[in-house]
């Protein structure tokens, strides 16, 4: 069992989550594809943090959100690889669309 002040964190994460998979939709719908895969990534990394703090795990960087989520979710089975492949391709998204110069997503 977690917290009061961690069940509001995740509360939180995931309101997060949930206000960034809108406005990727929104963004996708109008033709903003690179700020689509900015929000999407955001809404899967928010919501990835809400399931971490669940399990009482913190990391500062993206790359450690990651790694903890493969550690803690899928290397022991409670969510399928296909959870991680689409993790990893989204942020390597994200990471081209915002940095990488001349990319089309």
């Amino acid at each position: 069992m977690i917290s009061a002040e961690l069940q509001i964190l995740v509360r939180y994460r995931l309101q997060q989550a949930s206000e960034s998979l809108g406005s990727a939709q929104m963004l996708f719908e109008s033709g903003h594809f690179r700020d689509a895969v900015n929000r999407a990534y955001y809404a899967m990394f928010y919501a990835t943090l809400a399931l971490l703090v669940s399990r009482g795990k913190r990391a500062s960087k993206h790359t450690g959100i990651i790694s903890l989520f493969d550690i803690e979710f899928v290397k022991t089975g409670r969510l399928e690889k296909r959870c991680s492949e689409w993790l990893h391709r989204a942020f390597d998204l994200r990471q081209d669309s915002d940095y990488r110069e001349m990319f089309e997503v």
